[in-house]
């Protein structure tokens, strides 16, 4: 059995506070349909309480993570916006490494967004 999970966590840049309440989804990208594989809520700190991908699914090749932004801004009432610059965020990435951790944050505000593969 692999060793490796994968966590993330929100932070809300323009605020300056965690990211709670933000859905997150799961994908299993291979072929034409990707395959949902999990569907969490960051917590009062911006992450999950468990891992998004735990070391009992955890299996190399393509995700992606989907973040429900436009959904938070809503709910944080950050002045609106008719379309929202940001709403859906998908982030695409490959997992090579069964045995490593891999953590995959969104640095999140209104008009712009950033991740990196953290530890």
């Amino acid at each position: 059995m692999p060793n490796g999970y994968l966590t993330t966590h929100v932070l809300d840049t323009a605020r300056g506070v965690p990211a709670g309440g933000l859905t997150v989804t799961l994908y299993r990208i291979a072929g034409n349909e990707p395959q949902r594989l999990s569907q969490m809520v960051t917590n009062a700190d911006g992450r999950t309480n468990s891992p998004i991908l735990p070391q009992s699914d955890f299996v190399p090749g393509t995700y992606e993570l989907v973040f429900e932004a436009g959904a938070y801004l809503e709910a944080t009432n950050t002045p609106p916006e008719d379309p929202r610059f940001l709403d859906i965020i998908p982030i695409r990435f490959g997992i090579s490494d069964p045995d490593s951790h891999y953590h995959v944050p969104l640095l999140l505000s209104p008009f712009g967004y950033s991740t990196y593969r953290g530890s």
